[in-house]
């Protein structure tokens, strides 16, 4: 227990209502830890050229001083639900690994063998000289689940999104993007020479209002996660369809966080509403329900050859690794043939969110595993968090700039290897801090 937590149980508020002592709280943290003046407004000191930023940027030995800094701790063991980090073992609520296929012994062996077969990497692009057969063949199996032309294997999930946009928008079009959407994508927007408009989240009528602004552009692109990473919302996908028939507009959907999670064998979201042949573009990611890395993008096989010749991030990025090719290949065929996986994800997702609404925490009503907890205050968002650690539970932590100012979070996600103990520790944990500082009421 560290002596900030010690400070606050002393200030003998346990009998004020939750929204006094949570304000206590924070007015206590803010003596301690300027968040926004530290983080928020980085100081720009005169005399160190570009690097003064770095030089004056204090937020994280601010944070590591009061013992709540939660970023870049060393797991030095995992397996199943637990983590050993620092020697101690914790309940992970801080992973993607939906399906909880990282460790499972056919993926490794499948890797293993590739390695001793194509050795640790491929040493050159796709392009050129980094195409090997168990791409292909991935390419292959991928368009055959989903019911694609085509599909294109690339290093990250992230360079699959920022690779696809950047090539596809020209300087004459207008891309239409979720506000929430992941960062890959506005990436992607942003060294395109074309025009990206900022659609507010799951927002149809200001979508709509967006679209009509700009009817007489002839290349329109919405783009939108189907799962959204932070808040766990679903985008409105029927309604993103219907308004892209209206306005002739072409749309591509992000299913890092849907695919494994949602749809017919994890298919994803465009599955689960029956709108596969209405995407004109389906992007994914094998580090989440596929325990790896990497991504994929996926439509007609003349887009995809157009992308093929012309996306940077796929033509000057070395090829995936063998070992992980041919262990994201293994768990697509694991994820298809043995639902169990799914549906125990979606039982644990049920019950951990049930849990966290009885207590009093607000949560989305939807199988999503992702369940963020709104805290609101950074600091007191990280005190939470490290307080969560110290009992043993691992979770993630979402400050601006990932998420808005004063709208910090903590972000949990569930797997199918979590059991019932486990998930009831979990919820032992938060009602008992959250109690604590005020987040929700006795």
């Amino acid at each position: 227990m560290n002596s900030l937590h010690l400070k606050i149980q002393d200030e003998k508020s346990n009998d004020l209502p939750a929204h006094l002592k949570r304000n206590n709280i924070v007015s206590l943290l803010k003596e301690k830890f300027d968040f926004e003046n530290s983080h928020l407004r980085i100081p720009s000191e005169k005399g160190d050229g570009i690097l003064s930023k770095c030089f004056h940027y204090s937020a994280p030995d601010q944070a590591k001083e009061l013992g709540i800094y939660p970023f870049f701790r060393e797991i030095q063991e995992m397996q199943g639900s637990r983590v050993v980090i620092d020697g101690k073992t914790a309940i992970t609520v801080s992973t993607n690994n939906y399906l909880g296929l990282t460790k499972d012994p056919r993926v490794i062996a499948a890797g293993k063998e590739a390695l001793d077969e194509f050795g640790a990497g491929c040493t050159g692009s796709r392009f050129l000289n980094g195409t090997l057969s168990l791409h292909k063949s991935l390419e292959k199996e991928l368009s055959r689940f989903l019911s694609r032309e085509d599909a294109i294997v690339m290093s990250t999930g992230f360079q699959a999104n920022q690779g696809t946009i950047s090539c596809l928008l020209g300087r004459k079009d207008v891309a239409f993007s979720d506000r929430e959407n992941h960062a890959s994508i506005y990436e992607g927007c942003a060294i395109s020479p074309g025009k990206t408009i900022r659609y507010r989240h799951n927002d149809m009528d200001h979508l709509e209002y967006c679209l009509k602004k700009f009817s007489s552009v002839a290349g329109k692109l919405i783009i939108t996660d189907s799962v959204f990473s932070m808040s766990g919302d679903i985008a409105n996908l029927p309604e993103i369809v219907k308004l892209a028939k209206d306005y002739k507009a072409t749309i591509l959907v992000d299913e890092a966080h849907g695919l494994g999670v949602m749809g017919e064998q994890g298919k994803g979201v465009t599955n689960h509403y029956n709108l596969e042949d209405e995407i004109d573009i389906y992007v994914g990611t094998f580090s989440k329900s596929l325990g790896s890395i990497g991504g994929f993008v996926s439509g007609k096989s003349k887009v995809m050859e157009f992308i093929r010749h012309k996306a940077s991030s796929f033509i000057f990025t070395a090829a995936l690794p063998p070992a992980s090719v041919a262990g994201v290949t293994q768990a697509l065929d694991i994820m298809i043939r043995e639902p169990i996986h799914l549906e125990q994800l979606q039982n644990n997702t049920s019950y951990i969110k049930k849990g966290f609404f009885n207590l009093g925490f607000q949560v989305n009503n939807n199988p999503i595993p992702i369940v963020p907890i709104n805290i609101g205050d950074e600091a007191l968002t990280l005190l939470f968090n490290q307080l969560l650690f110290d009992d043993g539970i691992f979770a993630g932590v979402a400050v601006s700039p990932v998420v808005p100012p004063h709208n910090a979070m903590i972000r949990t996600s569930f797997t199918s290897s979590h059991t019932h103990e486990d998930l009831d520790k979990i919820l032992v944990s938060f009602d008992k801090f959250g109690k604590e500082l005020g987040i929700i009421s006795q």
